[in-house]
C-alpha cells in the first residue's frame, strides 16, 4: 500500500495543498454536482425547456473544469536588462 499513499507534505511537513488544487476540486465538484442534479430532475420528467436547461448547465460545469486545466499560468515581468 505504500506505492499508492500520497505525499502532500513538503519539505517542512505541512500540507503542500495549493489553490490550483482546490480550484480543480471544485470545478469537478461543480461538473458531479450539476450533472447529479440533471440526472435526478430527468428521472422525475422534465418537458423540452427543462431538458435544454439542463444540458446547458452540465455543457457550463464541463466547460469551466475544461478551462480551469488548461488555462494558461500567470507570467511574471522580466527585468529590464538595459540600464534604465
Amino acid at each position: 500500500m505504500k506505492g499508492l499513499e500520497l505525499n502532500l507534505r513538503g519539505q517542512t511537513g505541512r500540507l503542500m495543498i495549493t489553490l490550483k488544487d482546490i480550484v480543480d476540486w471544485a470545478s469537478v465538484a461543480l461538473v458531479v454536482a450539476s450533472g447529479g442534479l440533471a440526472g435526478h430532475y430527468a428521472s422525475e420528467g422534465m418537458n423540452g425547456v427543462q431538458w435544454a436547461g439542463a444540458i446547458a448547465a452540465v455543457l457550463g460545469s464541463v466547460t469551466v473544469a475544461v478551462a480551469v486545466r488548461v488555462w494558461p499560468a500567470a507570467q511574471k515581468a522580466k527585468a529590464r536588462t538595459d540600464g534604465r
